[in-house]
């Protein structure tokens, strides 16, 4: 598909104990969204190449979870460093593979550095807890230890944040990590790996591997595997829960989204329309935190949609490369083909299209994977266009009378990954907080993607487990509790056994 005849691609590695490997695997292709060329391949694990990840991790795990957390915060800091200088290479590799623009990029590894921040403060954040004298001469206390070897599956629109919102903090609670990342984007988790080797990671602590659904499946069936992370679409973060739960493994996986932006009438429409622009079509729409349903209350309707249509046609589309480029291609024709087909059911099911982006080329770059912004107005919620997650840059409006209705529209959605309100009213934003059954929420930021020290995840279809990514919550998952009882008798006051339950008073 596209590709030149007479040109050996490059192989993008696996990274096992410390080492770039490429075995003789199957092997899958890598494009560059812009051209719509083939550019690499990778080689995609079976259960033997799993199997030897795993070994690698067991092996490195208890040197690894016996060091001081100290000496595990100051690798950290060296592998931040590293990150810093190497921000724009990783950056590039991002918008190579992915297709969105290199600022976009940038900033996106910038969010993953953070992460890396937080990471670096991890034995203040094992601290346990004390408590003296909870009997007579007894004492109680808590420690946080590590689950053992960790595997993180990751998806194909952050190739560089959202694996640095798993094994960083995996690995500073004194864990082994093996990352699964997107066969579509898999090069810039080899890199960090030989970053994190350089800062001065033993081998065999962080391992890559590359694949598909036969990884996968080898990930979450391995008994050597204690905790799995995932980010992706719901269906499969069901399937990823479900089957971890079956092998007894601890398992966080964050679903797929339905993102709400509700405008009230008081609210500055420019200020809302910009935010929007940017939540609903910046990286093309593939983001699990993208604005795609603008919910219009009342009067506020005419006015954002009509801001909309005009910033919309205004977005420069072309390669993530080009200078002044607002959004570029989606990852992969076949995903281009799937957002055009929802926008043909759009007009099919009747509802308004705004602006129209199936028929958008780019010149220079007719292969490439583009698609233009698509606005769609007088959306109805049986409608498949806000049913389903489309992961593209198509924004809807429903239109409500009150914020009673905008609240119980997006309270009674399956999705439950963050939502935002823009309002001048104060009171309107601290009901919305407080009503609203969604996991992150946005009071005139349009994409509330918490700082690192707080914790990412939804609600209901967005989330299945119990503790969200990162931050604190991120360290609750890769550690267990232990609390230990102690007590010291005195020769001379000794204490005696007996056969009834224990007090300690």
């Amino acid at each position: 598909m596209n590709k030149p005849a007479d040109l050996k691609l490059a192989t993008v590695p696996m990274w096992i104990n410390g080492k770039a490997v490429v075995p003789a695997l199957r092997m899958g292709e890598v494009f560059n969204p812009a051209t719509g060329s083939v550019a690499k391949q990778v080689p995609y694990a079976d259960a033997a190449t799993i199997d030897a990840a795993v070994k690698a991790a067991a092996a490195a795990l208890p040197a690894w979870r016996d060091a001081p957390p100290l000496r595990r915060a100051r690798v950290m800091q060296k592998f931040l460093q590293l990150l810093q200088d190497h921000q724009k290479e990783l950056a590039e590799l991002v918008t190579a593979e992915h297709g969105k623009t290199l600022p976009d990029a940038m900033g996106s590894v910038q969010r993953g550095m953070e992460v890396v921040e937080f990471a670096c403060g991890i034995p203040h954040l094992l601290k346990g807890e004390f408590s003296e004298n909870v009997g007579t001469g007894v004492d109680c206390h808590s420690l946080r230890q590590p689950v053992g070897v960790c595997a993180g599956i990751t998806p194909f629109n952050f190739p560089v944040m959202v694996p640095l919102w798993m094994f960083p903090v995996a690995i500073a609670c004194g864990n082994t990590f093996i990352l699964k990342p997107s066969e579509k984007v898999p090069s810039a988790s080899v890199r960090m790996a030989e970053l994190f080797k350089e800062a001065g990671l033993p081998d065999g602590v962080l391992n890559v591997v590359h694949g598909d659904k036969a990884a996968v499946d080898a990930i979450l069936a391995h008994p050597g595997i204690s905790a799995v992370s995932f980010v992706g679409s719901t269906p499969i973060a069901k399937y990823i829960y479900e089957t971890c739960a079956h092998h007894g493994k601890r398992v966080q996986a964050l679903g797929g989204a339905k993102n709400h932006a509700v405008v009230l009438p008081d609210a500055d429409m420019e200020f809302a329309a910009d935010a929007m622009i940017g939540a609903a079509y910046g990286s093309a729409g593939e983001r699990c935190m993208a604005i795609s349903a603008v919910v219009a209350v009342g009067d506020a309707a005419d006015p954002i949609v009509a801001l909309l249509k005009k910033k919309a046609e205004a977005i420069k589309i072309g390669p993530g490369t080009m200078d002044g480029a607002d959004m570029g291609p989606l990852v992969t024709g076949a995903h281009r083909d799937k957002v055009k087909g929802y926008v043909d059911a759009g007009v099919k099911e009747g509802a308004k299209i705004v602006s129209d982006g199936r028929g958008y080329v780019v010149k220079g770059h007719e292969n490439g994977f583009f698609i233009g912004t698509t606005l769609f107005d007088e959306v109805k919620p049986g409608m498949s266009i806000y049913k389903d997650e489309i992961f593209g840059p198509v924004l809807i409006v429903l239109r409500v009378k009150t914020l009673d209705e905008a609240i119980a529209l997006v309270n009674s959605n399956p999705y439950a990954n963050g939502v935002a309100i823009f309002t001048e009213s104060g009171g309107a934003a601290r009901r919305f907080e407080n009503e609203i059954q969604v996991g992150m929420v946005g009071v005139n930021v349009p994409i509330p993607v918490p700082v690192a020290f707080y914790s990412f995840g939804g609600w209901k279809n967005s989330l299945f487990g119990d503790l969200h990514v990162h931050g604190a919550e991120g360290v609750k998952f890769y550690t267990r509790t232990k609390v230990v009882t102690t007590r010291w008798p005195h020769t001379d006051t000794p204490v005696r056994g007996g056969f009834n339950m224990p007090t300690l008073g």
